[in-house]
C-alpha cells in the first residue's frame, strides 16, 4: 500500500497572503489615521499641554476626518468604489475639499491663536496638497504616501529627530500601495518625497 500523495498547496491563496498584510496596513496606516495620531502629537510637542494636542485633533479633523468623511459620502451615492479612488481623473474634488478644510481649519486656528508649530504644519499640509493636486492632473501620485511622510517629517522638526525612525512605516504604506497595484514604486516614493518636503515650511516661515 503506497501513501497517499501530500495535497498541492493552494495557489489561489497563496498570493493573497501578501495582499491580506498589504490591506491591513493600507487599512490602519490611511490618511485619516495617520493624520488624527500625528497632528495630535504635533499639537502637544508645540505647546507641551493638553491645548496643544487639542488643536492637533482640531487640525487632523479638518486635514484628515473631514476629506475622510466626504470620501465616504461619496463613496455611498456610488460615485466611487472606495476611498482609493484608484482613477485620477476623479481626485479633483477631493482636493478641493482637502484644501478648503485645511484652509479654514488654518484661519480658525490663527483667530484662536493656535501654537504657531501646529499653525505653521497645517500650512505645510495645504503647500503639499497643492503640490499634490498639480501633480496629479498629470500623473497618478501616492497621496497616502506623502501623507505618511509628510506627519513623520512635521514630527522630526517639532517633536524630535527620533520621529525618523518612523520612516520604517511610511516604507510599509508605499509597499502596500504597490502590493495593492494602486501605485508604481515610483509613484509612492515620488509621494513620500513631497511629504517630507513639508518640513521645509518651516525653514522659510
Amino acid at each position: 500500500m503506497t501513501d497517499s500523495p501530500a495535497p498541492a498547496p493552494d495557489r489561489a491563496t497563496a498570493p493573497a497572503r501578501p495582499r491580506t498584510t498589504a490591506r491591513v496596513v493600507t487599512d490602519v496606516l490611511q490618511p485619516r489615521n495617520v493624520l488624527l495620531a500625528g497632528l495630535t502629537g504635533v499639537g502637544a510637542a508645540a505647546s507641551g499641554d493638553v491645548s496643544g494636542a487639542a488643536w492637533g485633533l482640531f487640525a487632523a479633523l479638518c486635514a484628515g476626518i473631514v476629506p475622510a468623511a466626504y470620501i465616504e459620502w461619496e463613496r455611498k451615492r456610488g460615485t466611487w468604489g472606495d476611498r482609493h479612488v484608484v482613477d485620477r481623473t476623479q481626485r479633483a474634488p477631493i482636493f478641493a475639499v482637502i484644501l478648503g478644510s485645511i484652509g479654514v481649519g488654518a484661519a480658525v486656528m490663527l483667530l484662536g491663536h493656535a501654537p504657531t508649530d501646529i499653525l505653521i504644519a497645517m500650512v505645510s499640509l495645504w503647500a503639499i496638497t497643492v503640490v499634490l493636486l498639480a501633480v496629479n492632473t498629470v500623473w497618478k501620485i501616492s497621496v497616502d504616501a506623502a501623507v505618511a511622510s509628510g506627519v513623520v517629517a512635521l514630527l522630526c522638526v517639532v517633536a524630535s529627530p527620533w520621529w525618523l525612525l518612523a520612516y520604517t512605516l511610511v516604507a510599509a504604506v508605499c509597499w502596500s500601495r504597490v502590493a495593492l497595484t494602486y501605485h508604481s514604486v515610483a509613484q509612492t516614493v515620488a509621494g513620500a518625497s513631497v511629504g517630507a518636503a513639508s518640513a521645509t515650511v518651516f525653514v522659510l516661515l
